[in-house]
């Protein structure tokens, strides 16, 4: 019997039982969601009919509470607003799961991109050495962030749990009781988490999900690529941010850095604990079963009964098990055997630390705090500083910072920031000690603007007596002139000979990170792509040319905006210009549950990862390479988009339209993560303190998804206009990475809607606005399906296509409430006699309603 086309799959497994399952949970008799069931289709209904007409969301509401509603008293109106609101959220929880439960059936795990099919094509085309060569040299690094953009508490992540498991299984009672469950169980959260909070919550996807993954993706090569062969090099790390992340999050102390990282450790030893419980129920020969018996209590000992101490040290329990695995193999003929060396992969990933925890800090803070220690040596120890320091030229003070040493203690300073970024250095030092090297090993910088940015933040790390660090500094380029600049900022860190000793002290590699959020933020979607490509390019040239191995740390968010969409198509498609010995990028909000959230998607996406690491440098070596006409071509639409986009943003109703029309400032109010909205605490909005995540999300609340896609109309247009459409025509077709940057942009299309704020139009104030973007929208979308010789977006997904419109649909009554609450928060503050407390109640309308959109796109922010 042949396999179905992934469409047909998508709609007999997620599209049938969804609409069979949502019945269900219609009729269910909720106390507090009285009659919605049967009244929120018709709303549906009356708002698909209503936008179609060109209604605006008021007159759709009014219509419906007419036709519907035995009142028409503004108090009913919002009560049924708010129901719908919680019905829709448990719909949307409802599609997730009844998705995830399919995830194995619509995507064919052992089809392109898996583990299987890069094993049978370097079988195939006689390249099983260098498969094996660059296994045993590459990495996939997925770095867990707490970014807010999802907010379901635990009870709520169990249900979902459960529930794709009893959808999976058909078990249609469970079904009910579950859904029932969720009808009754809250949403929202009182109180903000903190970040120990948010990283508990991320430590249950590392125990639950990354841990079993992980080790079996090895387990698999291993067996049958590198035949029996232990696997050396850890090919899949995890990275933490959750309790590290400093970044304009005020919440986040030394003493939860702390914390966290000692729940990583007792979390990994949780987990070797367990397996070795399952071991000792197989391994009971003689001379093994002692050694095992004294390993299991030594584990449990370490993660129940210590308060920080650990009864056993990473290498006596490596030095245990392969005792036990050499026994195994001499004397018992090598019974379980293969259960142990899995347990053996898993502690060469996760060691004692399970994932580390980068640190991470603005350049901005970075320069208080250099000065304030500099001003403490100047009173307490001259020998340290020149008094004329800050009057030095950049190479003057490199020399300076090159030999400073010292012993700085964090209580000797009365500024609270400065105290903490001194103890956060120091607790890297002590996570060491009790995790290992890999638990707390890298100290990155955001907003970094130059190699002095580096080198005083460097000299932060010697002075807190660490003359040797063992710890990378990883400076983050982010706006559009930082990325173009990069790789000189760079040449004068290598070129330092005291920055020079420190990376031949870490095996002469740099990690440079690279920001998609802020580069788009600031420069537009196709000027960000373009210059985050032409910096790797640039960064690789010049780190080849001092022979220091690059390791590009990609800043991802979930939606193309932010550099995701087709994540492993960009990396599949770099060519042999930029390095790609690891791919290492951050996971967020809802990227983490729909991506990873499940063993069957986290398999899937890691495996593609790593496949795109194959496909680039075994597979399609030497390909992928952008000719120079073909460069002139895309560095022309680059600036044609950038130019297009500044205009935009210095538009004087720009920063206006975002604080009056979207939701922008509710972003502030909603208890979704631990870190405020903006860097800095002012009233006023300023676009450069503004988050990259409040920023793209209140476009996607919009459904206009701007950030994804403005200014690649125009840029196109250009050469269709000149009459050169076929250059842009042959780069699409030749250049995978200019396909996919493309077909990413057709994904924030796809995720707009514009009937929903057609009504702005008639603004006095917005019109002109609203209709600058949506004039560049349709512009875009006319090209992007010329280019791709298609008739509708996505097309070429279907199955993705078909999973975006059923989201749409399902929070389109949502997004119509969206709107009318702004429309009357508006309408009461122009009122003679402003209404505060209504007013307050409409905001909660908003922010309520930005929870379960943000949700149901799940890469929307």
């Amino acid at each position: 019997m042949y396999t179905l086309p992934k469409i047909e799959r998508f709609n007999q497994n997620v599209l049938s039982k969804y609409n069979i399952y949502n019945s269900v949970f219609i009729t269910l008799p909720f106390d507090s969601i009285d009659n919605t069931g049967v009244l929120l289709p018709l709303f549906t209904e009356v708002c698909e009919t209503g936008f179609k007409k060109q209604e605006t969301p008021k007159e759709i509401i009014e219509f419906f509470s007419q036709k519907y509603l035995h009142s028409s008293v503004e108090a009913d109106k919002i009560d049924l607003m708010f129901r719908f609101i919680q019905y829709i959220e448990r719909q949307i929880v409802l599609f997730d799961a009844v998705e995830d439960a399919a995830f194995p059936i619509v995507n064919n795990m052992e089809g392109r991109g898996s583990l299987r099919d890069i094993k049978e094509k370097a079988e195939a085309k006689g390249k099983k050495e260098e498969l094996i060569d660059f296994l045993e040299n590459f990495n996939v690094r997925t770095v867990l962030t707490a970014h807010p953009t999802q907010f379901y508490p635990g009870s709520v992540l169990g249900i979902i749990n459960d529930l794709t498991e009893a959808i999976r299984e058909n078990k249609l009672l469970n079904i009910k009781h579950l859904l029932a469950q969720l009808g009754k169980t809250p949403f929202i959260k009182n109180e903000k988490p903190n970040p120990f909070d948010e990283a508990v919550s991320l430590i249950w996807y590392l125990e639950n999900v990354f841990y079993n993954t992980s080790g079996d993706m090895v387990h698999y090569l291993q067996k049958n690529v590198f035949q029996g062969t232990s696997i050396q090099n850890p090919l899949i790390k995890l990275g933490f941010w959750p309790g590290g992340d400093r970044d304009g999050n005020p919440y986040v102390t030394t003493d939860i850095t702390l914390k966290v990282a000692e729940r990583l450790r007792t979390s990994i030893l949780k987990c070797y604990y367990i397996e070795m419980r399952s071991l000792k129920r197989k391994l009971t020969f003689f001379n093994v079963d002692v050694l095992v018996t004294e390993l299991e209590q030594k584990l449990y000992r370490s993660v129940f009964y210590s308060k920080g101490e650990i009864y056993i040290t990473l290498d006596e329990f490596k030095a245990q098990l392969n005792k036990i695995k050499a026994i195994i193999i001499e004397q018992h003929q090598s019974l379980y055997l293969d259960e142990l060396d899995a347990l053996l992969i898993k502690v060469n990933l996760f060691g004692f630390h399970f994932a580390t925890l980068d640190i991470r800090q603005n350049s901005r803070i970075h320069d208080a705090v250099f000065k304030d220690v500099f001003d403490y040596y100047l009173k307490s120890d001259a020998s340290v500083f020149p008094e004329n320091y800050y009057d030095l030229t950049e190479i003057e003070k490199f020399a300076v910072l090159s030999k400073v040493e010292g012993d700085l203690n964090p209580n000797d300073f009365e500024n609270e920031i400065t105290r903490s970024t001194i103890e956060s250095i120091q607790a890297i030092k002590v996570i060491q000690e009790n995790n290992g090297e890999f638990g707390a090993n890298r100290y990155i910088i955001s907003n970094n603007e130059s190699a002095l940015n580096v080198m005083e933040t460097f000299a932060l790390i010697r002075l807190s007596n660490w003359e040797n660090p063992t710890v990378d500094v990883v400076p983050l380029f982010e706006s559009v002139d930082d990325l173009l600049d990069a790789h000189n900022v760079m040449e004068k860190l290598y070129t330092n000979p005291m920055y020079a000793k420190h990376l031949v002290n870490r095996g002469m590699k740099q990690t440079i990170m690279l920001g998609f959020s802020d580069g788009t933020k600031d420069g537009g979607y196709l000027m960000a792509n373009w210059s985050i490509y032409q910096a790797k390019e640039a960064l690789t040239a010049i780190s080849r040319q001092y022979g220091v191995d690059v390791i590009f740390f990609d800043g991802r968010g979930g939606p193309p905006a932010r550099g995701g969409g087709k994540t492993h198509k960009f990396y599949a498609s770099l060519g042999p210009n930029i390095e790609n010995k690891e791919i290492q990028i951050t996971v967020q909000g809802q990227t983490i549950s729909s991506n990873f959230g499940t063993l069957d998607s986290c398999r899937h996406n890691l495996e593609n990862l790593l496949s795109a690491g194959v496909t680039n440098q075994v597979f399609s070596k030497n390909k992928n390479i952008l000719s120079s006409s073909e460069k002139e071509v895309m560095d022309h639409l680059a600036n044609l988009g950038y130019q297009k986009y500044l205009s935009f943003k210095n538009h004087p109703k720009f920063i206006p339209y975002l604080e009056q029309m979207s939701t922008l400032k509710y972003y502030a109010k909603t208890n979704i993560g631990s870190r405020p909205s903006k860097r800095s605490k002012s009233a006023q909005l300023d676009f450069a303190d503004l988050r990259a995540i409040p920023f793209v999300g209140s476009w996607s609340q919009l459904k206009q998804n701007v950030p994804g896609f403005y200014g690649v109309g125009t840029a196109l247009k250009h050469y269709e206009d000149t009459d050169q459409w076929e250059k842009v025509q042959d780069l699409y077709d030749n250049s995978l990475f200019f396909k996919t940057l493309l077909e990413n942009s057709m994904m924030s299309l796809a995720k707009s809607f514009f009937p929903l704020t057609a009504y702005m139009k008639k603004d006095p104030q917005f019109g002109e606005f609203w209709q600058i973007i949506y004039d560049e929208f349709l512009e875009t979308k006319r090209l992007l399906l010329k280019i791709a010789g298609h008739t509708e977006l996505m097309e070429n997904y279907p199955d993705g296509k078909a999973s975006i419109q059923i989201r749409e649909r399902i929070v389109l009554p949502l997004l119509t409430i969206q709107q009318y609450a702004l429309l009357r928060i508006n309408e009461l503050n122009k009122e003679s006699v402003v209404d505060e407390k209504l007013i307050k109640v409409y905001e909660k309308i908003v922010t309520r309603s930005l929870f379960g959109n943000t949700n149901a796109s799940r890469n929307s922010a």
